[in-house]
C-alpha cells in the first residue's frame, strides 16, 4: 500500500445553511452602481422593456448580468451564482425572465440601442465628474487630445446564429467594430464607447463602418465635448489601424476638425523614394512609452519625400525605422537591416518621436479588446442579431464598471490602476464573505486575512463619498 505525503492540509468537506458568500468582493461594484444611479437611469431609459408591474426591472436584470460578466460568467445561467446569495445580491431575475427581456430587446432593437446609448452616456458622464483631476476629458486639448481607438476583431459562432458569416481568417462567426478610449500609461485601462457588432464577412477597412462606429463613439461622450451642440473635433485624436487609412473617412474625420493617426501601408512602388532619406543623419530616435530614446529606432517626417495624393490638407507621413525582428523575412521597404512602417497624421504638433510613441501606444487597445472577450463578447449566446447586439452592449458595460471604478475610487498612483479584469477577478472579486445579521443590521464579513483588505477598504470609502463629490462637481454647460 502506498503512502503520498499531502501538500495540502487535509480538511473534509460539509455544506452548511449559514449565509457564505462566493464572489464577495463584488460587493465593491454593486456600491458604484447604486452611488452612479444606476436604477432611475435605467428605469427612465428602458423601462418599457419590462411589463408594468415586473418584479424584475430592467435595471436589477442589466445590473445582475454585469455584475454576473465582470465577476467571471459566461453565460446566463452563471446567474445563479449571485442567485444563491440575495443577501448581497438580492433577487435574481431567473433565466426564463432573461431571455423574455432579449425578446423584447429583438422586437424593437432600435429603440432598445437608443436607450441603452443615452443610459451609458449618463453613467459616462456621472463616473467622469467623480473622476475630479483623473477625468479623461477633462483635461483635452488639441494638444493633448482625447485618444478614441477603432478597430474591428474577430468573435468565433459555434452554431448557426442570423448574419453570422465565414471570416477572412477562414472562420465562422462576426467582426465586431469597436471604440475605445485609452487613459494613457498608468491612468487605467481605458473603457469602451462603442462595441458595433457585424456580420463575419464584413470587411476591416470599410470607410463607411469606420465612420458609423466613430459617430456611434462620440455620441456616448459627455456634453463638455458639444459646446453650441457641435462636436468639438479638435480635442479628439482617432487612432487606427491601417484599415482606417481610407480617404473618405480621414475626410470625414476632417471636416468635423478632429486629428487622426492611421497606420499606412506604404506602397512597395515608393520603395525608392524611402532610400533617399536613408541616411540617419535626417532621421530622429524613437522615443518609448516613458519618452526615453530607444537604442537603435528612428523617426523621420517624410512628408516631402513621400507626395500624398487626395489627403486632407495638413495630413504629414511618418517613417519608422527598427531593426528586424529575428526571423522576420525582409521586403523592398527593409533597408540596411531596418524595418520601415509609416503612419499618416494631421496632428498640430510637429515632434515626430513623441506623434510615433502615442502612435505606438495604439497597440493597448488589443488589450481592451480581449478584457472586452472576456467580459461576454468572447461567446454570444443568441440565435438573434439584435438579441446579441444586445448583449455586447451588456458586456462592454461590464468591462466600464471595473474602469470607472478605477477612475472614481483609486488613488492616484495606485498599483490596481493597471490592472486588468483578470487580476480584479482574482485578487478582489473572488473573495469570499459570510453574511451576519446583528441587532436586525445585515454585515458582510470578510477575512481578515485578504491579500487585498486594504484596497477593499479604499474602494469602499471611496465609493461611499462619491455621492457627494457628483453634487460638488461644477455644472454642465447647456
Amino acid at each position: 500500500m502506498h503512502h503520498f505525503t499531502r501538500l495540502f492540509p487535509a480538511a473534509a468537506v460539509g455544506f452548511t445553511g449559514q449565509s457564505l458568500v462566493s464572489h464577495a468582493g463584488t460587493k465593491i461594484l454593486t456600491e458604484l452602481i447604486d452611488a452612479l444611479g444606476f436604477r432611475g437611469l435605467c428605469e427612465d431609459r428602458l423601462g418599457q422593456f419590462a411589463p408594468s408591474g415586473a418584479r424584475h426591472r430592467p435595471g436589477r436584470l442589466i445590473a445582475s448580468l454585469a455584475l454576473m460578466l465582470a465577476g467571471g460568467g459566461e453565460h446566463v445561467s452563471d446567474l445563479d451564482m449571485l442567485r444563491s446569495s440575495p443577501g448581497i445580491f438580492g433577487p435574481v431575475p431567473s433565466n426564463a425572465t432573461v431571455s423574455r427581456f432579449f425578446e423584447r430587446t429583438v422586437a424593437n432593437p432600435e429603440l432598445f440601442s437608443y436607450g441603452f446609448e443615452t443610459l451609458t452616456r449618463e453613467l459616462r458622464s456621472r463616473a467622469w465628474d467623480a473622476a475630479g483631476n483623473f477625468e479623461p476629458g477633462g483635461q483635452a486639448t488639441a494638444a493633448d487630445p482625447l485618444i478614441v481607438d477603432l478597430d474591428a476583431t474577430l468573435v468565433t459562432s459555434h452554431s448557426d446564429k442570423e448574419l453570422a458569416a465565414g471570416t477572412y481568417k477562414g472562420g465562422y462567426g462576426f467582426s465586431p467594430f469597436i471604440a475605445s478610449i485609452d487613459y494613457g500609461t498608468g491612468n487605467g485601462t481605458g473603457e469602451i464607447l462603442a462595441c458595433v457588432l457585424r456580420p463575419g464577412s464584413a470587411g476591416a477597412n470599410s470607410a463607411d463602418d469606420h465612420i458609423r462606429v466613430f459617430e456611434t463613439a462620440t455620441a456616448q461622450l459627455p456634453e463638455s465635448f458639444f459646446p453650441d451642440g457641435k462636436l468639438d473635433g479638435q480635442r479628439i485624436l482617432v487612432r487606427t489601424d491601417s484599415a482606417g487609412a481610407s480617404r473618405k473617412f480621414l475626410w470625414h474625420l476632417h471636416s468635423l476638425g478632429v486629428q487622426f493617426s492611421v497606420s499606412y501601408p506604404v506602397p512597395a512602388a515608393k520603395a525608392h523614394m524611402i532610400d533617399w532619406i536613408n541616411d540617419k543623419q535626417y532621421w530622429q530616435p524613437a522615443l518609448d512609452q516613458h519618452g526615453t530614446d530607444r537604442t537603435n529606432a528612428w523617426v523621420i517626417n517624410a512628408t516631402e519625400v513621400i507626395p500624398l495624393k487626395d489627403y486632407p490638407p495638413g495630413t504629414n507621413i511618418y517613417l519608422r525605422a527598427e531593426p528586424l525582428h529575428p526571423g522576420a523575412a525582409p521586403t523592398l521597404l527593409n533597408l540596411d537591416g531596418h524595418r520601415i512602417t509609416a503612419f499618416l497624421t494631421n496632428a498640430p504638433r510637429w515632434h515626430g518621436p513623441f506623434l510615433d510613441a502615442r502612435h505606438r501606444a495604439r497597440g493597448r487597445c488589443e488589450n481592451r479588446i480581449k478584457t472586452l472577450k472576456n467580459t461576454g463578447l468572447g461567446k454570444l449566446p443568441f440565435y438573434d442579431f439584435a438579441a446579441n447586439q444586445a448583449w455586447a452592449n451588456i458586456a462592454a458595460l461590464a468591462l466600464n464598471l471595473t474602469s470607472w471604478l478605477q477612475l472614481t475610487a483609486l488613488p492616484e498612483g495606485h498599483h490596481a490602476r493597471s490592472w486588468d479584469i483578470k487580476r480584479w477577478r482574482y485578487r478582489l472579486f473572488a473573495t469570499a464573505g459570510k453574511i451576519i445579521t446583528r441587532a436586525r443590521r445585515r454585515t458582510l464579513l470578510l477575512p481578515d486575512r485578504a491579500p487585498e483588505k486594504q484596497l477593499i477598504t479604499v474602494l469602499l470609502d471611496r465609493i461611499k463619498d462619491l455621492p457627494a463629490r457628483l453634487k460638488s462637481a461644477p455644472a454642465k454647460p447647456t
